[in-house]
């Protein structure tokens, strides 16, 4: 792709938000390792864990960002690190020495998923009160480690298959259901899910390092909060599938299991109540803020005046594309955010209510909803640039992190003959943005922070 100047500076801008959430750089900047004392700073006070009081050290992990994480938790310990297992997305990996790394499928998990959960939790079980467990969680973590539910009620046997949870998995992206409403099912039809790896730990020592890619950096819901207590139940699970009408498309089993949890025939996921006996320490590391602020200061030392909306975008990619194309106009006309030329920031993650057959994410559907409001400019908009993407680098199901929208873009477009309404009725952005050479492709970055959106108003 021939990229202009701003789709030049735009790139420059998202690479400097991934840099400043590169796990690797995060944990060994965070932690020091002197005379067997190992010291994790933390704004709100230091953590020092004397590695002398442990027999065992073991990592275990799962996410599109863990296996950067374990390279620098390798780097920090090394020798001194008897086992680990990590579960990350295809792709998602790095060379590593004393980590054993599977990989999995996401966002639908797949049975490399399940072997892995399974030889997490086995080692997980191993640990005594002389083991020091380190965990690496990130986004992803869901589906890369699906250890399906297994119970048996007075005689009745509750047995959660991966097929269920792939069919339930695909019934909640396609409705439209955000990141915690999915990972609030998840919990409550999996075995490590909800705090319940930490059960499997009990009475070990853990350091849970967080890397989040959940809007408002909520705990319990990054990975279904495999190291922390969770305020949702079983009642909400039910709730959120009638909220969006899909009971039929819901396994029958999987229906009953959440009902008998409902009336308590089942253990709840754990509260904050049992959280506290834990001798556990959830470390988060890096957020959707700390990228903007990257993305913040690369803009300005590129000659932009700068203001960051919101860490919070959700709701409808197409909405949120909307609100941009109404800020870019209040941009041009009144400089109602800053003075041009204007670069405005937002991070969050959108969704999308699939209708169509096609391929994308929500960043391209996004970029491709704002080319059909640019589409509809009487001033033509050469004055206004977007990119939205997923710090992951993979946006939905494809090998792109987003995608891009300009007049160069457009005018391209019409030139080919495409339609924008037919490829959006269609769910089909990746490939409508792909004949037009907008697509914005990094590869896997190995990291997870939700995703980034940029405007760029000349």
């Amino acid at each position: 792709m021939h990229k202009t100047k701003e789709q030049k500076h735009l790139t420059q801008i998202f690479a400097e938000a991934l840099a400043r959430v590169d796990p690797y750089k995060i944990i060994t900047n965070k932690l020091a390792l002197a005379n067997e004392i190992l010291t994790i700073q933390m704004d709100e006070g230091n953590i020092s864990v004397d590695l002398k009081e442990f027999e065992r050290i073991v990592v275990i992990g799962a996410g599109k960002a863990t296996a950067k994480m374990a390279k620098a938790i390798e780097y920090v310990l090394g020798d001194r690190i008897e086992s680990g297992i990590i579960s990350v997305k295809y792709g998602h990996t790095e060379n590593l020495k004393y980590i054993k790394t599977i990989e999995a499928a996401h966002p639908v998990p797949d049975e490399n998923g399940v072997k892995a959960a399974h030889m997490i939790e086995e080692l997980a079980c191993s640990a005594s009160d002389k083991t020091l467990v380190i965990n690496l969680i990130s986004g992803g973590g869901s589906a890369l480690l699906p250890s399906p539910m297994h119970a048996e009620i007075d005689g009745e046997k509750i047995s959660i298959t991966l097929e269920d949870k792939q069919a339930v998995t695909k019934s909640l992206l396609a409705c439209g259901a955000d990141i915690s409403e999915i990972n609030c099912i998840r919990k409550h039809l999996s075995n490590l899910k909800g705090g319940r790896l930490l059960r499997c730990i009990r009475p070990a020592r853990s350091l849970n390092f967080i890397l989040s890619d959940v809007v408002g950096d909520n705990l319990d819901t990054i990975a279904s909060g495999m190291t922390s207590f969770d305020h949702s139940t079983y009642c909400d699970a039910i709730s959120i599938i009638d909220h969006y009408e899909i009971r039929d498309r819901i396994p029958s089993h999987v229906l009953k299991a959440l009902e008998m949890g409902n009336k308590g025939q089942l253990i709840e996921t754990l509260k904050k109540d049992e959280f506290e006996k834990e001798r556990a320490e959830n470390i988060l590391i890096g957020t959707n803020r700390i990228a903007l602020l990257g993305a913040r200061d690369k803009a300005v030392e590129l000659g932009y005046n700068v203001q960051i909306l919101t860490s919070r975008l959700e709701g409808e990619a197409a909405n949120a594309a909307d609100m941009f194309w109404a800020i870019a106009q209040d941009e041009r006309q009144w400089e109602l955010l800053e003075k041009k030329p204007a670069c405005i920031i937002a991070g969050g993650e959108t969704v999308v209510t699939i209708k169509g057959k096609g391929k994308g994410g929500r960043n391209q559907e996004m970029a491709l909803t704002f080319l059909m409001r640019l589409g509809q400019d009487k001033l033509n908009g050469k004055d206004i640039h977007f990119l939205a993407a997923s710090t992951d680098g993979n946006d939905g199901p494809t090998d792109a992190a987003g995608g891009f929208a300009d007049s160069a873009i457009l005018e391209k477009s019409r030139e080919m003959g495409l339609s924008i309404t037919d490829y959006l009725n269609n769910n089909d952005s990746y490939h409508f943005l792909e004949k037009v050479d907008a697509l914005h492709k990094t590869g896997p970055t190995n990291t997870n922070v939700c995703d980034v959106q940029m405007l760029i108003v000349k």
